[in-house]
């Protein structure tokens, strides 16, 4: 396929294999001959959402072997590029035999299959994400069953959330400023304050903290430690929420005040979950830097650092000259 954004049907693939529940994928974009976007009509979220795909060298449809798959999860507030815009993700991918896969997880997406005050229903961003995106991939793509979580953000907390629920889906997980401890006491408050500024009802994610406490306990990371036994981690966070060498100066702070006092509070649930997993004798990776706040300046460098322990987990040999 020529390089440049060239907008196909999916049916023109071969007859592509929908998921089990009817999510299919509708159109590829392909960007260039190793990258694809994704349109997925998803049941679980209801309409439309986008994943790329960064395919290895060697790639075909055809091809007699699978890969392993790299599935890294966005922040709030942003959208399903953010890690090709913020790090250098695209160009480990180019490098390395694995399959990356970037899955859309919307604005608000809590990475949980959304409570609606115990009603269910769309949006449905967990069964997206560990049932029809998995499916269409493995079903499509010639993706493998040997996988890892990687996230920033919120999408850190869906990584490490993830692969406690659906224990040995991932051999390995990552969060960089991931809320690792959802139920300490005043942080449901503070997250029901973030979801009101996205414009939408925040109960409807995890529930009323203090009615549906149990819905928000099986989401909550510290609460699911135990269910990573087995699992590579790695976590990383600032703790303080002041600046540190890659932000401004602390004079001239540049409006960056929702940075700081973000990762204050990502930082002291990094620090709990880290306790709770050394209490467990559960192993891990971490990195618990003092200043720094909430952004990519920090989470490029942790990626350096934690790319080479995923591609191990998942028996991905370094390339030549690495």
């Amino acid at each position: 396929m020529a390089s440049g954004a060239v907008t196909a049907p999916a049916a023109r693939a071969a007859g592509p294999v929908a998921a089990d529940d009817g999510a299919a994928v509708a159109e590829e974009t392909w960007i260039d001959p190793r990258t694809v976007d994704l349109t997925i009509r998803t049941p679980a979220v209801g309409g439309q959402e986008k994943t790329r795909v960064m395919l290895p060298a060697g790639w075909s449809r055809t091809a007699g072997r699978t890969w392993p798959v790299v599935y890294a999860y966005q922040g709030g507030n942003d959208d399903y590029l953010s890690w090709v815009r913020g790090s250098q993700l695209a160009s480990l991918a180019a490098k390395w035999d694995v399959i990356v896969a970037l899955p859309s997880g919307g604005t608000h997406g809590g990475y949980t299959d959304w409570y609606n005050y115990g009603k269910g229903g769309t949006p449905r961003w967990e069964t997206f994400h560990t049932e029809e995106v998995l499916q269409l991939l493995e079903r499509n793509y010639r993706a493998g069953t040997r996988r890892a979580a990687l996230g920033v953000s919120s999408g850190g907390q869906g990584a490490i959330t993830y692969a406690a629920r659906h224990r040995g889906m991932f051999a390995y997980a990552v969060s960089f400023s991931g809320v690792l401890r959802l139920t300490k006491p005043g942080l449901p408050s503070m997250l029901m304050l973030q979801g009101l500024g996205f414009g939408d009802d925040p109960f409807r994610t995890w529930g009323i903290p203090g009615v549906h406490d149990a819905n928000w306990k099986a989401h909550d990371p510290y609460e699911l430690a135990e269910r990573l036994r087995g699992t590579g981690l790695y976590i990383s966070s600032g703790t303080t929420g002041l600046p540190g060498p890659y932000d401004p100066d602390p004079v001239n702070p540049n409006g960056n005040v929702a940075g700081a006092v973000g990762e204050f509070l990502v930082g002291i649930t990094a620090t709990d979950f880290v306790a709770r997993l050394k209490k467990l004798g559960i192993p891990a990776t971490t990195n618990l830097y003092v200043g720094g706040w909430h952004n990519w300046r920090y989470w490029r460098p942790e990626l350096d650092k934690a790319w080479p322990l995923m591609m191990d987990a998942l028996g991905v040999e370094a390339p030549a000259g690495s």
